[in-house]
């Protein structure tokens, strides 16, 4: 099972889509506050449908918090359009943690330092844009971890 982090995520639509996203392929979606928005939110039930009650859903205080919860053994993959490495050539397996930063300022970038080769980015063509929707890009690295774990 993969892990989907959404780190201080701000709309609660993208936030419902990575839900579905967590369903449709068997992961558990950990949201980090603070939240933009509240759970009970419309649209984050609108953009999950009748499926939110069903999504694994964790909740966490801090991002440290959830690693010390996690395996000792667990990789984090950051993304970042900071990152130098493209997410195809990461080399997911079974269990990872694919860590999204919130939709106006992404990750911090001490935190993508930290990550070292464990940040990644999606490829996007120079001046085409500043990056892709949260959860597009959630659905990009999510199905790129299941190709390469042939889950």
């Amino acid at each position: 099972m993969f892990h989907l982090v959404l780190v201080h995520p701000e709309i609660p639509h993208n936030t419902g889509s990575a839900g579905r996203l967590a369903l449709a392929t068997g992961a558990r979606l950990h949201l980090v506050r603070p939240l933009g928005f509240s759970l009970d939110d419309k649209q984050v039930k609108r953009a999950g449908l009748d499926y939110w009650q069903d999504v694994d859903l964790r909740m966490w205080d801090s991002f440290a918090e959830l690693q010390a919860a996690a395996d000792p053994a667990a990789r984090f993959w950051l993304l970042s359009t900071k990152a130098a490495t493209a997410h195809w050539d990461a080399g997911f397996k079974d269990g990872d943690y694919l860590v999204f930063g919130c939709e106006t300022k992404g990750l911090p970038e001490a935190m993508v330092r930290e990550a070292g080769e464990r940040a990644i980015r999606i490829p996007m063509v120079e001046g085409g844009t500043r990056s892709l929707n949260l959860a597009t890009a959630v659905a990009i690295t999510v199905y790129e971890a299941v190709r390469q774990a042939g889950t």
